[in-house]
């Protein structure tokens, strides 16, 4: 299932679409809100993989929401005004509904959701060993050793790796959760939506960020706070 969000501010509006998302078998609508703060409140303590979001809101619109997320969802704009469409797409909209749209149109951009979603869960990793990943990127494939990870970092539909001894990040098309899935739970964490670390990497953690080194401040998440002070409860000395 896609768990998904509806956001738009004009009661009727939010009200037809959240009857629509219902009406898709593989989506779920896991909240539905009026504004774009509401909005990042659900995101900060649910998983949300596509948000459908009305882009004319007051105090901050649909477009500049989706463009102040660091990590964004599968994104589908509603709008009653077509000159967002260009803009929409610069920002990597799955797809654009002009108001008044019905079900067909609905279903459409639903379809177009479900694809993208796929395309990022399909495995584009390929294990040859437990200490050992292929991944595909750049249309070649490259061959990595586990322990070299840092950390990963989402980026859309994309992550980065960011590998020992390697200056640049290693970027490829792949969802966190297929990531996740795949590293040995005992060496990494997920500590926020946007971050896997390498647990061995760590070299300080100040309040609610982990240092992995002078430059590396990455943010700890509040929906993964619990587990990660946990595992640090469970390597102190002098209890």
């Amino acid at each position: 299932m896609i768990r998904c969000l509806a956001i738009d501010d004009e009661p009727l509006a939010l009200q037809q679409l959240t009857a629509y998302i219902k009406k898709i078998p593989f989506l779920e609508l896991v909240d539905s809100c009026q504004s774009a703060h509401d909005a990042m409140l659900i995101m900060d303590r649910e998983v949300i993989d596509a948000i459908f979001v009305d882009i004319n809101m007051p105090d901050l619109n649909g477009m500049d929401f989706v463009k102040s997320l660091a990590v964004p969802p599968l994104i589908v704009f509603t709008t009653a005004y077509s000159e967002y469409a260009v803009e929409g797409f610069k920002v990597d909209a799955v797809d654009y509904l002009l108001k008044p749209f019905g079900l067909t149109d609905f279903q459409r951009a639903a379809n177009k959701v479900k694809a993208r979603y796929d395309q990022q869960n399909t495995a584009m990793i390929s294990p040859v060993e437990d200490d050992t990943l292929f991944l595909k990127t750049d249309y070649k494939v490259i061959r990595i050793e586990v322990k070299d990870i840092r950390y990963v970092q989402s980026m859309s539909e994309y992550l980065k790796i960011f590998l020992e001894g390697r200056a640049k990040p290693v970027i490829v098309l792949l969802s966190m959760k297929k990531m996740e899935e795949r590293l040995p739970s005992s060496q990494f964490m997920r500590i926020h939506r946007g971050y896997i670390i390498n647990l061995s990497k760590i070299q300080e953690v100040n309040k609610n960020r982990v240092i992995m080194d002078e430059e590396t401040y990455l943010p700890i998440g509040d929906n993964y706070k619990e587990v990660f002070m946990g595992y640090l409860e469970s390597k102190f000395l002098g209890k």
